[in-house]
C-alpha cells in the first residue's frame, strides 16, 4: 500500500513495530498510519483509503482507478 501510495507524493516518514506513518505535503500536509503486513482487511483498507480522498479531494473512484487500474 506504501508503494501504491506515492503515486500521491507519501513517503515514509517513520516506522514503529508493525505500522508505517506516510506523509505527503500535496494540498497540504497529510499523514495516515497503515499496518506494514501484506494484506490489509477491507475495514482497514476502506478506512485508509476514505482518509486519502477527504485529503486529496478527489473521489474514491479516481483513487482506486489510479492506485489499482481498475
Amino acid at each position: 500500500m506504501a508503494v501504491l501510495l506515492r503515486r500521491y507524493g507519501y513517503e515514509v516518514t517513520r516506522q514503529t513495530g508493525s505500522h508505517m506513518r506516510l506523509t505527503t505535503t500535496q494540498v497540504g500536509e497529510h499523514h495516515v498510519t497503515i499496518p506494514r503486513h501484506g494484506s490489509l482487511r477491507v475495514g482497514t483498507l476502506s478506512a485508509v483509503l476514505s482518509d486519502v480522498v477527504e485529503h486529496l479531494g478527489i473521489s474514491r473512484q479516481a483513487l482506486v482507478e489510479t492506485l489499482f487500474g481498475k
